[in-house]
């Protein structure tokens, strides 16, 4: 019984002192939960504050470029870039010279494509190696010692063979057709005062161009050759002599002239030839002028 009544006292002071401990308990509990709380919602503060303070790492370094870029005022350097009052001025600095190219400027460039592509149109125009050439003139002639000058009017062929643009042998063959004046004489009791005469010419010669342009050129030629002069033609059984002609005969012809062209396209042409035509008709010399003037056709290649 006593022992009984001793395991019934112990329990109940065991009961009694857990019925002790556990408002404590339980007040602990509550203020670590209130603590948290507390924590929580500090943090959660935090976190709304912090992003409308925050900025993106490229944000602040674009904010630090421009913050660097002004440059602040200073009155000592602009004081120091102003002109002080008597100071030399110095000259402002010259103007970049022209735009090059290696060593040639631009205009220099523009200047020889302009020459190269007149070369080209020359060279196409007088590169060819033959050149050929027909029409007709008129020749101031003496067809006497003792008779007046008359008018010639002839045909006028002729061909040339180029070494160069610019140097040829030319080969020239023409008739010459007019009538001289004789007057009235007793020698045909006046029938004939008139009378029809002709020569024909055969002469060579060089050929040079002095001037070369795309469109025209001047040249030089001198030719030599034979001529042959019919004087006897209209004045049936009477002699030339006997009106003051020069006798039917073969004399030493000598040209130099002055063909100018005008080019129509590389391989046509049209001339026109001032000259100078000397005979040696009766032993004498005969200064003669005229002109000629034709087509020009060139072909062939050098």
């Amino acid at each position: 019984m006593f022992s009984y009544s001793r395991s019934i006292s112990s329990s109940i002071s065991r009961s009694n002192s857990r019925s002790q401990f556990g408002p404590a308990l339980l007040f602990a509990f509550a203020a670590i939960a209130l603590l948290g709380l507390a924590v929580q919602r500090t943090q959660a503060q935090a976190l709304q504050v912090e992003p409308a303070h925050a900025q993106p790492p490229q944000v602040e370094l674009a904010q630090t470029l421009v913050a660097d870029s002004p440059v602040p005022f200073d009155p000592a350097i602009q004081s120091q870039s102003q002109p002080q009052a008597g100071a030399p001025q110095t000259e402002p600095p010259a103007a970049p010279p022209a735009q090059t190219t290696g060593h040639m400027t631009v205009q220099q460039r523009i200047k020889a494509r302009r020459e190269a592509r007149r070369e080209a149109a020359i060279h196409e125009v007088y590169s060819h190696l033959y050149e050929a050439y027909i029409g007709g003139g008129f020749l101031r002639f003496t067809p006497g010692q003792i008779l007046q000058r008359m008018n010639e009017y002839n045909w006028n062929v002729g061909a040339t063979r180029y070494f160069s643009e610019r140097f040829g042998v030319t080969l020239d063959g023409r008739g010459n057709y007019g009538s001289a004046y004789v007057g009235i004489n007793q020698y045909s009791n006046t029938a004939i005062f008139k009378p029809a005469i002709s020569q024909y010419s055969a002469m060579g010669g060089p050929t040079y161009r002095f001037y070369i342009h795309p469109r025209y050129s001047v040249s030089g030629r001198v030719m030599g050759g034979a001529i042959v002069g019919n004087f006897s033609g209209d004045l049936g059984a009477f002699k030339p002599s006997g009106f003051g002609l020069y006798s039917d005969s073969t004399a030493i012809a000598v040209s130099a002239s002055a063909p100018i062209e005008y080019n129509l396209s590389p391989g046509l042409g049209v001339r026109f030839a001032p000259e100078y035509v000397l005979t040696t008709f009766g032993s004498s010399i005969q200064n003669n002028f005229g002109v000629t003037g034709g087509l020009v056709i060139r072909w062939g290649k050098q």
